[in-house]
């Protein structure tokens, strides 16, 4: 285990879990945990060992947002003003990183105002039944700059986006859940052992095929529909030359049948 003092890195097997650390601020971030979180994604990756990180916070709360404190003291100016509007960091730390693996949120408690966006930033979102997303920043005149106004709305659709960023209200797992924001609910204490399972099985398929499919699926945002569709077809070429063809002949071989899962890689 690889430890700062405000972000913890775990890895088993493939599987790299970032842990925000600060569960008496209910881990809220400052400038040093957003550095932290920015190295721990940038090490998880370089490694090609690892192939799907979960991102959860230790304590009550998965993530409050940014330090109200350290804004209030003028610290996190430096951090804003270091990193500018076209760093490839963010303000929250890694909300700006564009990674080529999958990252799986581990929602307890809190995901509001930056937290939230550090959970729209992953790519999937797995929840506690008592866990609560919303736009609290909205009550202190604080703004979404860590991708909330992007993300938010072409995950959930512009008019629930708009509900939630401009009434700030709480919304609780079972809605988030039903209106996409969350992937999956599961019961209190057990998110980081669910997240951590689902990345397990995501990181049993063929790898460059979910990569390929995954980056088509970030990137088709930038193209009209025809564009989108041609970008799809070249990288899925190469996917099917890479690993395709041999999952094809180990499925006619007789693995598969039937829709059984195991040992795909």
């Amino acid at each position: 285990m690889a430890q700062t003092e405000k972000v913890l890195v775990e890895r088993e097997g493939p599987v790299t879990t970032v842990i925000l650390n600060r569960p008496e601020k209910r881990n809220a971030v400052d400038n040093q945990s957003a550095n932290a979180l920015v190295a721990a994604f940038r090490a998880f990756e370089a490694d090609d060992d690892q192939r799907v990180a979960v991102l959860w916070g230790r304590g009550p709360s998965f993530c409050s947002g940014a330090d109200l404190a350290a804004v209030a003291s003028g610290e996190r100016r430096a951090r804003y003003d270091a990193i500018g509007a076209e760093s490839d960091e963010g303000p929250m730390g890694p909300s700006r990183l564009q990674m080529s693996k999958p990252v799986i949120a581990a929602v307890a408690g809190y995901a509001v105002a930056g937290g939230l966006e550090l959970a729209l930033w992953c790519d999937l979102r797995v929840a506690e039944e008592s866990a609560v997303f919303g736009v609290f920043c909205r009550r202190w005149g604080m703004p979404l700059i860590d991708g909330g106004t992007v993300r938010l709305p072409r995950l959930i659709g512009m008019g629930r986006a708009l509900d939630m960023i401009l009434t700030g209200r709480p919304v609780p797992a079972a809605e988030a859940l039903e209106m996409g924001l969350a992937n999956r609910v599961v019961a209190d204490g057990e998110v980081r052992e669910a997240a951590e399972a689902l990345a397990r099985e995501i990181a049993a398929f063929p790898q460059y095929c979910v990569e390929i499919d995954r980056a088509s699926v970030h990137g088709q945002w930038s193209f009209g529909l025809n564009s989108a569709m041609a970008e799809e077809y070249r990288s899925g070429i190469r996917a099917i030359e890479r690993e395709g063809r041999a999952g094809a002949g180990r499925f006619v071989g007789g693995a598969g049948r039937g829709g059984d899962f195991r040992n795909l890689g």
